[in-house]
């Protein structure tokens, strides 16, 4: 008979672990987000993956909030993160650090995130935009490059926290 595990089943690493563990070289920007609840999804998925880091830029609300923590479930605790105010300081300073800037964005030179070759060699920073605007028109020409999910039905995006879930997972499947 199939039972469900029980949390302590689980196995999983404490905050003080989580700290102390290597994490996969991509850093997550979140470009005028505006709902807590993406916020914090992205905070939590950010922690299953072992992302580096979450930069939340411009309007995007921080931590500590409610509605953050009721997503998050404590994974703004364990995620490292930074604020910053302008998105373009921002990619300059990641790439001034050695990363590959990539933007989530549907674009004339985008490509299907299927296509697209991560290198194991490479940090790679993802910028997620805003849910109704996408990334902000003013960091477009600086990115490095876009990818895209392929979507199958009638809708022309998916939710933030969700596309971000997606990006994610494919990065951490290769760089891990």
């Amino acid at each position: 008979m199939v039972q469900k595990l029980k949390l302590e089943e689980l196995n999983r690493i404490d905050v003080e672990t989580f700290k102390t563990v290597e994490k996969i070289p991509l850093i997550v920007v979140l470009d005028n987000i505006r709902s807590m609840h993406n916020v914090g999804a992205t905070f939590r998925t950010a922690d299953a993956f072992l992302i580096h880091k979450i930069i939340l830029c411009g309007i995007t609300p921080q931590p500590p909030h409610r509605e953050i923590h009721k997503a998050a479930l404590g994974a703004t605790e364990s995620v490292d993160w930074s604020h910053e105010s302008d998105i373009n300081t921002t990619i300059n300073d990641l790439k001034s650090q050695g990363f590959e800037v990539v933007g989530i964005e549907q674009t004339t030179s985008s490509q299907m995130i299927t296509d697209f070759t991560i290198d194991s060699a490479k940090k790679y920073a993802i910028i997620l935009g805003n849910e109704v605007e996408g990334i902000s028109d003013e960091a477009l020409p600086n990115i490095d490059t876009f990818l895209e999910i392929p979507q199958l039905g009638t809708k022309h995006s998916l939710n933030v926290s969700v596309c971000g879930g997606i990006v994610m997972w494919e990065f951490a499947k290769v760089l891990k």
